[in-house]
């Protein structure tokens, strides 16, 4: 199966799945296909070769992320819920992708806290209302020339309206608000 057919696939399912859960915790709530195409362009256009995703859900956006970086580049993703890590290998198994991507199942904030590696790009889109808490690790897990994604910037602005504010008050941070998708806030970490 190649990666646009199963990406295809996913996205079927991911709408079926969350018109029909009642729960939140049971949605996929995955990104849209442009957020996808998006996010592999500035993958590609930075050369990116290490990714931090904060929400792994069922891995459509992990695919995008994994599939946009050279041989050697890698995606760590960290998720919560159990069901949805054993959900996403299966699909990274699938698109033949397992080799570039290392699942991290447990909280953001611990995974952030405890993490030595630095990251060229890290996506957030998991719960919103965590990342103020964890703001600091975020950009401590961020090299320098590094992009910040993070995904509902426009669909859920006041739930990120403080964190967004938070970065965008930083010196180190050049910021915009890209109209893909849901939203995508963008924020690059200067060279130090």
């Amino acid at each position: 199966m190649s990666l646009q057919t199963l990406l295809a696939e996913l996205e079927r399912k991911g709408e079926e799945n969350d018109a029909q859960a009642t729960e939140r915790s049971q949605k996929y709530l995955n990104i849209t296909r442009d957020t996808g195409q998006f996010l592999a362009v500035l993958l590609k256009a930075m050369r990116a070769s290490s990714v931090l995703e904060i929400g792994t859900s069922n891995g459509y956006s992990t695919l995008w992320l994994a599939s946009s970086l050279g041989a050697s580049g890698r995606v760590t993703t960290v998720e919560a819920s159990p069901d949805k890590v054993l959900e996403a290998s299966d699909n990274f198994a699938r698109a033949g992708l397992t080799h570039k991507i290392r699942q991290i199942e447990g909280s953001a904030a611990n995974y952030l806290r405890a993490r030595k590696a630095r990251f060229d790009v890290v996506f957030l889109d998991a719960e919103r209302s965590e990342y103020l808490d964890f703001a600091d690790d975020v950009i401590e897990a961020l090299n320098s020339g590094g992009v910040l994604v993070c995904d509902n910037a426009i669909s859920h602005r006041p739930e990120l309206a403080d964190f967004m504010a938070y970065i965008e008050g930083m010196e180190i941070f050049t910021t915009c608000l890209v109209p893909v998708g849901k939203g995508e806030f963008v924020a690059y970490k200067e060279a130090e």
